[in-house]
């Protein structure tokens, strides 16, 4: 820290920059102010005695503010576990990998704007899309805001434009490769049956990974999802025959290791030891089976099955769009796909409901059929009107 040089109506210059030292409600904040300006050193103090008179400022922020990156992340994701679910608090952990690499032990007030552009810049040179870069900026944003220095640098940091897609529903040919492909080596098991329920309850992966056996009537027939993103994926779904199929062979697969009672997990967390013949595997057995854990993920599976299917890039949530898609191919209403669904964006509504207005207009077209049968033709009294007259 740089020598004091001068003090100034409450302001103290530490080297070049301005720092503020002020008492409020018996409570002292001391911060720099990032400033080499008197008067705008001057100004940003008045609001931040302002803002700690309204209780907006408080001595966690400042404190939260000098410490090294990493240590303030920690203290981010502790702050949060109350107000995530695991999942969610994975997500997040995942996302803080490469800005801990990037900013190691630089302290919170001194990232810049500078320092958070080449990173997007860095992480750009990796192929990291915009949406994965929006994201990782939304948990750097979240930590700036707890320390009060999110201002400091909002209005030069604007998100990244993300491709303008909600999904991608394949064709029922491509479809139809993909699930044959799924079956055709054993460490893709998981990944297939996954594929089959979402297929078949528009069940999102997080949703499949943490359903339970309690979870599962095979016989009335019925899914209820009782973990989802929102409250609104809170919900019962009806079973296909395809879909209790895919579950009693779940079933089967748990009842060979051991009982199975109503908390364990429909996929379960397990240790597989593969069999290769070259390269290929040509069998597995499972080493380790713990059925109050749920698998962590079956993502490396699912990129190499559809990198083999002819299907580069088709993500595993594309599915619950395909079922969706399918629901309203064949009329569904907006409710009943809500109902079925769970939470679906007002964007994704209005996409299905050009794919309905396709099955009405096909539906439609059988009356005319019965029209035309009865002497009316459409074609013969259009062109018998003449141009430029209005019907009276």
């Amino acid at each position: 820290m740089g020598k004091i040089s001068l003090r100034k109506r409450g302001l103290v210059k530490r080297g070049e920059t301005w720092h503020c030292d002020f008492v409020v409600n018996g409570q002292r904040f001391r911060q720099s102010l990032g400033t080499t300006d008197w008067r705008e050193a001057q100004n940003k103090k008045k609001q931040l005695i302002a803002e700690a008179s309204e209780g907006k400022l408080t001595h966690n922020s400042t404190t939260l503010a000098r410490l090294p990156f990493g240590q303030a992340a920690d203290e981010y994701v502790n702050a949060r576990k109350l107000e995530l679910a695991p999942a969610s608090q994975a997500k997040e952990k995942q996302l803080l990998v490469q800005l801990r690499i990037y900013f190691k032990q630089e302290p919170l007030k001194a990232v810049t704007v500078k320092q958070i552009t080449d990173y997007r810049a860095w992480r750009a040179e990796q192929k990291v899309g915009p949406a994965t870069l929006n994201a990782e900026l939304g948990i750097l944003r979240r930590i700036l805001k707890r320390a009060k220095l999110w201002a400091r640098v909002a209005d030069d940091i604007r998100p990244l434009r993300e491709p303008s897609t909600i999904g991608r529903a394949i064709t029922e040919e491509e479809k139809q490769r993909l699930l044959k492909t799924a079956v055709m080596r054993p460490e893709w098991e998981t990944a297939y049956l996954a594929a089959i329920l979402c297929l078949n309850t528009t069940a999102r992966g997080c949703e499949l990974k943490g359903l339970q056996w309690c979870d599962v009537d095979l016989f009335a027939r019925t899914l209820t999802i009782r973990k989802s993103k929102t409250a609104a994926g809170e919900r019962v779904v009806p079973l296909t025959g395809v879909a209790v199929s895919a579950l009693a062979r779940l079933r089967q697969r748990a009842e060979g290791f051991g009982s199975v009672e109503p908390s364990h997990y429909v996929f379960a967390a397990f240790v597989p030891k593969f069999t290769f013949n070259g390269k290929r595997v040509v069998d597995y057995n499972v080493t380790g089976f713990d059925p109050t854990r749920h698998v962590k993920s079956w993502r490396t599976a699912w990129r190499t099955l559809t990198k083999k299917a002819g299907l580069p890039g088709f993500r595993f949530h594309d599915l619950r769009h395909c079922a969706i898609t399918q629901l309203a191919e064949n009329g569904t209403s907006d409710s009943t796909i809500m109902a079925i669904a769970g939470h679906v964006s007002r964007r994704m509504l209005e996409r299905y409901s050009h794919v309905r207005m396709e099955a009405k207009r096909t539906a439609m077209e059988t009356l005319a059929v019965s029209t035309r049968t009865a002497g009316y033709d459409t074609n013969h009294d259009t062109n018998a009107v003449v141009p430029g007259t209005r019907p009276v």
